[in-house]
This record gives C-alpha cells, sequence and structure tokens, in this order.
C-alpha cells in the first residue's frame, strides 16, 4: 500500500478520501452537537479539541505508514457523513483492521455503512491482495456487532479485559473477520445484493 498515494474509493452513493487535517470543519458538526457518537469509541472525538486530536492522530499514523483513515461524504445527501480507516495493516502477514468507523446520526441505518463497506473491502482483497480483514468492537456495541455480521463477518470470539476506555474501564472486546476467499465465493455477491 502506497501511504503517500491520495487513494479515492467510489460508487454511485459514496465517496471515500484521505482524511487530510483541514478536515475538521467538514466534521465539526457532529463533534459539537453529536457527542453519543462516540459512546463505545477508545479515542473520542466530541468537542472541538477531542476532534482536532482525533484527526491529527489519523493522519499521523498514516504519515507513520500504520493506518489509512477516510472521511465519508455521502452522494445521496451531498454532505460529510463521518470517517472509517484501514489500520493494523500488515504487509507481511498481508491482513488489515478496519475499524474506528463513525456516522452522523441522519446517516446511520441508510444503507451508506453497507457501501463503505464493499468498496474498503474490495479495494483491501482485490488491490492489495490482502488475505484476511479483522473487525473489532466494544463487545456491549450491539449496534456495531450487528452491522459487522450483517457483512458476512465471522465471530471469532472475545478478547477479556482487553483494552482501556477513555473513563479508565476495562472493555472486552469482540473479533470478527472475514477471509478473501470467503469474499470472492460469497460475501462479495450477498453484499452486493445489499446495497441500495
Amino acid at each position: 500500500m502506497n501511504f503517500n498515494e491520495k487513494y479515492i474509493l467510489e460508487n454511485d452513493r459514496v465517496l471515500l478520501r484521505a482524511l487530510e487535517e483541514d478536515d475538521f470543519q467538514n466534521l465539526l458538526p457532529f463533534s459539537l452537537n453529536e457527542p453519543e457518537i462516540w459512546q463505545y469509541s477508545l479515542i473520542r472525538a466530541d468537542g472541538e479539541d477531542n476532534l482536532q486530536n482525533y484527526i491529527a492522530l489519523a493522519c499521523k499514523a498514516r504519515n507513520e505508514e500504520k493506518e489509512y483513515p477516510f472521511i465519508v461524504f455521502d452522494k445521496l445527501k451531498n454532505q460529510y457523513a463521518g470517517v472509517t480507516r484501514l489500520y493494523d495493516i500488515q504487509p507481511k502477514n498481508k491482513t488489515l483492521q478496519i475499524g474506528y468507523t463513525w456516522y452522523g446520526k441522519d446517516f446511520q441505518g441508510t444503507g451508506l455503512n453497507k457501501h463503505c463497506k464493499y468498496l474498503l473491502l474490495e479495494f483491501a482483497f482485490e488491490k492489495l491482495d490482502i488475505k484476511r480483514i479483522e473487525f473489532r468492537a466494544d463487545a456491549q456495541n450491539q449496534r456495531s456487532i450487528q452491522a459487522m455480521k450483517s457483512l458476512g463477518c465471522t465471530e471469532e470470539g472475545i478478547l477479556r479485559s482487553h483494552t482501556v476506555k477513555p473513563n479508565g474501564e476495562r472493555r472486552d472486546t469482540i473479533v470478527l473477520s472475514i477471509l478473501q476467499q470467503e469474499w470472492f465465493d460469497t460475501i462479495k455477491q450477498k453484499l452486493r445484493e445489499k446495497l441500495i
């Protein structure tokens, strides 16, 4: 993966492009008005300072060739909708994770996430030749878990007391995955049929 390239992934519903520091203004309304978005997040972006930190950390990780964050633009509503990210990218093992995904409340449950994930999965499996993609979430975040399962992810298990939440409590983390062969065998077609 070329971390210096400004990848653009798009279809008729959504456009994903590299998140930049100057996207602060595009995401600020969510940060100020919808703090509940980050209820289960390990890195919060509610409030101006947290959002600036969130974007700075994401861009720094891309510059260090560890992660590739995208900003999400909903073509249907002609508005920025949130962010998502490829991370824990391991070229030697041909694995990565998709996560740090959040959308404003007006974009949740609209089918936008399936379009984003379809483009990310297609890019990772078919352009980067990734063999395994992992998804993780707070084990209490049922909305996120159901969204991952609806993509075709296989639940692998729970990492107990896995990490620390921003409030200092311990978090159990659920792990799900999709393998490249599963993508080509069934998941790609099934997911394509769900795109609305």
